[in-house]
């Protein structure tokens, strides 16, 4: 008989008798009724094929396949018990684990020096394996292959309502990166000058367009597109040596102006504002390794937020 057509049931109930030697105390202890523990031990005498538990003077006696099997099943039961209830435990400075996280650069360079800082002090044998996100990412996270994922909100279907999570780490604003002594840093930046620019794109996915395309339409004008790069660090580095006009993330176009030769300018038209999320699947909400992990990229999302608005008080 398969372990899958046997009523398991059956197991504790064999257990008690064993211990107890007795019917009616197996029964007390496992708060069923005499009546239910003799028909349980029939069961199992047919599906043993043995007696197990004889009668004799001084109370049921075990047979010697019974006593050969009471070691294993008070072992097996122990380690099931254990299994089931026994209280989880999470060491972050032992815990040796390998999170899979998908991220575009610009979430990496913005959350990734201070997380990583924190995970060499207090969890070193956590390790962060990267990849980038791409269409399949998503669908990559419900199979299990990756276990977060930092890019902005997508919307939720019904099928993905239950078993994706996600909240928003930060927001984030853009400006317009030039190199120093760039004409469009003296005078007023009008829309029509900065459409006459050469421009630099970043595009992730290799597509065409963008908000800033969008936003030019809107006013019946055009850009330029003269460079476009699937990656946030190298732009920049073009940009300095060029007369290209990069539109990016305001938090990062700050990083590379303290590195590189460039100025930060407003943009001279409204554009929307981007969020970065954090995505997980739900078998991995109540994972001790997994919820470490993800509270560590919060914490250094809270921290981003203080040092804005210590920032935004201080221009004030």
């Amino acid at each position: 008989m398969h372990l899958a057509a046997m009523d398991l049931n059956l197991v504790t109930v064999l257990h008690a008798l064993l211990a107890e030697r007795n019917v009616s105390r197996a029964a007390k202890r496992l708060g069923l009724s005499q009546s239910a523990t003799s028909h349980a031990l029939a069961r199992l005498r047919a599906t043993v094929g043995d007696p197990l538990l004889v009668r004799s003077p001084t109370g049921l006696v075990p047979t010697a396949r019974a006593v050969a099997m009471q070691g294993s099943l008070e072992s097996s039961l122990a380690e099931i018990e254990r299994a089931l209830f026994a209280e989880a435990r999470f060491d972050p400075g032992t815990a040796e684990r390998a999170v899979r996280v998908v991220t575009s650069d610009y979430a990496a360079m913005q959350l990734y020096p201070p997380l990583v800082e924190t995970l060499s002090k207090e969890a070193p044998g956590i390790s962060l394996w990267s990849e980038s996100y791409t269409d399949e990412s998503r669908a990559r996270l419900a199979r299990g292959e990756a276990d977060l994922i930092l890019a902005p909100p997508t919307p939720s279907t019904r099928e993905t309502a239950a078993s994706m999570h996600e909240e928003v780490l930060f927001e984030e604003t853009f400006v317009c990166v030039v190199r120093k002594g760039h004409p469009l840093t003296r005078g007023k930046m009008t829309v029509q000058r900065f459409a006459a620019e050469r421009h630099a794109f970043i595009a992730p996915g290799g597509r065409p367009g963008g908000v800033v395309d969008d936003a030019l339409a809107l006013q019946g004008l055009r850009r330029t597109v003269a460079l476009a790069v699937p990656h946030f660090l190298l732009a920049p580095h073009v940009v300095a040596k060029s007369d290209l006009v990069l539109t990016m993330g305001r938090r990062l176009a700050l990083e590379f102006a303290r590195m590189l030769p460039l100025a930060v300018l407003e943009p001279p038209l409204a554009l929307p504002s981007f969020s970065i999320a954090l995505h997980w699947h739900a078998r991995q909400t109540h994972d001790l390794a997994h919820t470490y992990v993800r509270e560590k990229i919060r914490a250094v999302a809270r921290t981003m937020a203080e040092q804005d608005g210590k920032l935004r008080r201080k221009k004030g």
